[in-house]
């Protein structure tokens, strides 16, 4: 039996030693049941099985953490004037673009407000040309020493007011012809509309700044998740974490199928949280199709880095035993030899192997629950059936099959 025994603990050692023993001891008997006479017993024919050839190959490493989505942006939308709610002009629950009307304030109190202030300012634009007349008049009566100094100090104080006036009414104006923009309700940024909390005919009262619904931007996404420090740094390939060094973050959804876009590492806290030991990190993930909604739970699969020199191992193939995890080999003369190997994380289906194997091993992938150690097998490689292998039923003078690759 081609066994690692510095791959195997001792209590591995003993059960493969007892093993063989076992099968030794049922050989021998075997001979002389037949030795005293007793019909020989038909020999059993050679289990087939699916082998892989084993060659090393690059492997992502990676970290998985529970992690829940949220809005990119999540904000409130609140009235900034008052005044009756005549109209909701959206439909609750769907995407809106930036600028897109949502709520219709009533405009008529509003219009009125404008009005005034524009005739303010005309009222003051026209003190402004009475006061700078005067201003005039009283220089010219000033250099013929008609008035006095103080007279004419007075008229220019009176046409600096006035001016000043006008740049007041200018600002109020201004104000009332926002506050009329206010009377239609647009939507800060894109995204998905939230239920509206108030309806048509409601008061809404002057500077409380009601809130009227709420808007989600989903596209892109965030995954927000945690992940313990020292796990983390054990994953990364200089064992000390950088956002840097991130290569990306997979999503595994709540049906287990993998979202089809990558995402990138755009937050990691600060400092470690002294509680849990855990350090806060966030993805963000394009979201055009709306897959993916605010308050899921999924799993982010950190991408630390690559690994070289790894064997990829489908899962099925891997046995997890007491002694630890342990593949099936086809070994010499097509013997079954299991072999105990180190696992490291999956890859797809596949389990990475990162010790334990060596290039050229033929792992078995199936009928595993039939396999007995030392057992005589017919292996085959996948795709090929029981009696199919290379060159097996070719006619005379016919060449033989190329040997398919595991």
């Amino acid at each position: 039996m081609n066994t690692h025994p510095s791959l195997l603990p001792s209590p591995s050692r003993a059960a493969l030693t007892a093993l063989a023993a076992s099968l030794v001891l049922l050989t021998a008997c075997s001979g002389k049941d037949q030795a005293a006479g007793a019909p020989p017993a038909g020999g059993m024919p050679a289990l087939p099985v699916t082998v892989l050839e084993m060659q090393p190959t690059k492997a992502e490493t990676s970290i998985e953490a529970v992690a829940q989505t949220e809005g990119a942006r999540e904000v409130e939308v609140r009235a900034r004037v008052g005044g009756i709610l005549m109209k909701r002009v959206y439909e609750e629950g769907a995407t809106v673009k930036a600028g897109q009307p949502l709520f219709q304030i009533d405009r008529a109190p509003l219009e009125v407000a404008v009005a005034q202030a524009r005739a303010q300012l005309a009222e003051t634009k026209a003190r402004v040309d009475q006061t700078q007349r005067e201003a005039a008049r009283l220089k010219g009566l000033l250099a013929q020493q008609a008035i006095s100094q103080r007279e004419y100090d007075t008229a220019s104080s009176d046409n600096a007011v006035a001016q000043a006036s006008v740049q007041a009414a200018q600002a109020s104006l201004r104000q009332a012809e926002l506050n009329l923009s206010y009377a239609t309700v647009t939507a800060p940024v894109s995204g998905v509309t939230g239920r509206s909390v108030v309806s048509e005919g409601t008061l809404v009262a002057t500077g409380s700044g009601t809130l009227l619904t709420t808007l989600v931007q989903v596209n892109p996404i965030w995954v927000r998740f945690s992940v313990n420090d020292a796990e983390l740094a054990a994953a990364m390939p200089e064992g000390r974490f950088r956002a840097q060094a991130i290569r990306g973050i997979e999503l595994i959804l709540p049906d287990g199928s993998i979202y089809p876009v990558r995402g990138k590492l755009n937050f990691a806290a600060s400092q470690i949280d002294p509680k849990l030991g855990t350090q806060q990190l966030r993805g963000e993930f394009a979201n055009a199709e709306g897959r993916l909604m605010p308050g899921q739970f999924v799993r982010a699969r950190l991408i630390t880095g690559e690994r070289d020199g790894v064997f990829k191992v489908p899962q099925g193939a891997v046995m997890q035993t007491d002694m630890g995890p342990v593949v099936m080999l086809a070994g010499a003369g097509n013997k079954v030899e299991p072999r105990p190997v180190k696992t490291g994380q999956w890859s797809g289906k596949d389990w990475i192997i990162t010790g334990g194997l060596k290039a050229g091993d033929k792992v078995i992938i199936d009928n595993l629950i039939k396999l007995r150690p030392g057992a005589t097998v017919a292996p085959h490689a996948p795709g090929q059936g029981p009696g199919q292998g290379p060159g097996a039923g070719a006619k005379p003078g016919a060449p033989a099959a190329a040997p398919a690759k595991g």
